[in-house]
């Protein structure tokens, strides 16, 4: 049975406050007006040149205080569009800077949450395949699916404040946005909040129960004299998988490609579901290197870490293919409404976006190539920590431009989510590990897995 150590319980408590005082810091510094929006994006400009003043460096970034200016100069109809199209440009700017501590929220509590969805999905395709080799990892599987109720209930929290109308992350959820933008009001039969919500609730009960039920087959049938357990958990494995390959897909829609809802890509399930995929494989490596360092886990052998870090670098070889296929059909075709979404990036995020990319294709290329690394556990270590936070730049890429647009930076509250939600997942997923021995022994292909070697 594991115990939960003293210092790293410890650590992800650190972790939880140091997070939660970023983020607290990065609520209380949003602008409430616009006129502190303008004055934060003047001071900002004002840092990275002395030798101009703030207001000159804010006409050149939004050209709000020129449109203004020039708005008492016009006459009749065309003064009164321009002042329009001011007020209209100021609002949108104290949105974007009013979202950047809800964005950095959100992108950390989905960051986490799509971790534990990866890692059950891929404990689905082993019980459903009923692979032999991976019976020993099982309960590792299990325990970092704990965290899949809390985060989820967190992201559906941040979801219903947002339809509250708490932040701006989702600007189909304003009415008055709805009501002058055909495109938004022909999708409101799908895209209005009641539905919007119930699909949520309606996505996390499904994967919840698979969950629960399978942990308790799992559990039960350490303690039967017959397979009947395993074979219930087959069943409910295969039919939750096919359940898993739509919601996840709608999920993804829902809850990322919605911030944008003037674009879409017919990849996007896909896309997203390689990312999860590869960063819950990835925490599974984590997780059973640490705890076999510490003394448990005696019968994971250096052919399982193998086999990990062959899906490591086999899915991020599938997730680079998804991007590559996204972003090349859709710039090779150059319909306006498209590439919007991947110019909007490349000219605002081009750090994070290429970054991303070398993060999550180049490096597991270059280090996880070769069969004898895989089995080295620094090796693994070093990718899945490079892997990792790639993916996360993946979702913040995701989320951050349709909700701040060029307001983004990688800050006090960005860190403090991430850090907020590391210690959130480390203290429940370890939590969990101790409530049930590490070896599901009474597994029928246990043996097979213990004897695992090539």
């Amino acid at each position: 049975m594991y115990t939960f150590s003293h210092k790293l319980r410890n650590l992800a408590f650190t972790f939880m406050v140091i997070g939660f005082i970023g983020l607290v810091y990065g609520f209380l510094s949003a602008p409430s007006t616009v006129e502190e929006a303008k004055a934060m994006v003047a001071t900002e400009h004002y840092g990275e040149n002395h030798d101009t003043d703030a207001a000159t460096h804010h006409e050149d970034s939004s050209h709000a205080d020129q449109t203004h200016d020039n708005s008492h100069q016009s006459e009749g109809h065309s003064e009164s569009s321009e002042q329009v199209h001011d007020t209209s440009h100021d609002e949108h700017l104290l949105h974007q800077l009013q979202n950047k501590p809800w964005a950095a929220l959100y992108v950390a509590a989905f960051f986490f949450f799509m971790i534990s969805l990866g890692v059950l999905a891929f404990y689905a395709i082993n019980r459903a395949a009923q692979a032999g080799w991976s019976p020993v990892l099982f309960r590792v599987m299990e325990g970092i699916t704990g965290y899949l109720l809390p985060g989820g209930i967190i992201v559906i929290v941040i979801l219903a404040l947002s339809g509250l109308h708490f932040n701006h992350l989702f600007i189909w959820m304003d009415p008055e946005v709805v009501a002058h933008d055909k495109l938004i009001a022909g999708k409101t039969g799908f895209l209005n909040v009641p539905f919007f919500l119930a699909r949520a609730i309606f996505f996390l009960g499904g994967w919840t129960l698979y969950r629960y039920f399978s942990r308790k087959f799992s559990l039960a049938q350490d303690q039967a004299n017959d397979n009947s357990n395993h074979v219930k958990n087959f069943r409910i494995s295969a039919g939750f998988l096919v359940f898993y390959i739509v919601t996840e897909s709608i999920m993804s829609w829902d809850w990322i490609m919605s911030i944008d809802p003037h674009w879409f890509s017919t990849l996007f399930g896909w896309y997203v579901f390689a990312s999860m995929f590869v960063s819950g494989i990835t925490a599974i490596a984590l997780i059973s290197i640490y705890l076999k360092s510490k003394g448990y886990l005696e019968f994971v052998n250096d052919s399982h870490i193998h086999d990990l870090g062959k899906f490591m670098f086999g899915v991020s070889i599938f997730w680079t293919y998804l991007w590559f296929s996204q972003f090349m059909l859709i710039w090779y075709s150059n319909i306006p409404e498209e590439v919007t979404y991947f110019i909007t990036r490349i000219e605002d995020y081009n750090i994070t976006f290429f970054g991303m990319v070398a993060m999550n294709f180049l490096f597991p290329l270059l280090i996880l190539m070769n069969s004898d690394y895989k089995r080295t556990n620094y090796f693994i270590i070093m990718a899945g920590i490079v892997i990792l936070l790639g993916h996360y730049l993946d979702v913040f890429n995701m989320i951050m431009p349709s909700a701040v647009g060029d307001q983004w930076f990688i800050g006090i509250p960005e860190i403090g989510g991430f850090l907020f939600f590391l210690g959130l997942f480390l203290y429940i997923v370890f939590t969990e590990l101790t409530k049930a021995p590490l070896l599901a022994k009474g597994d029928p292909y246990m043996g097979e897995s213990e004897r695992f070697h090539y």
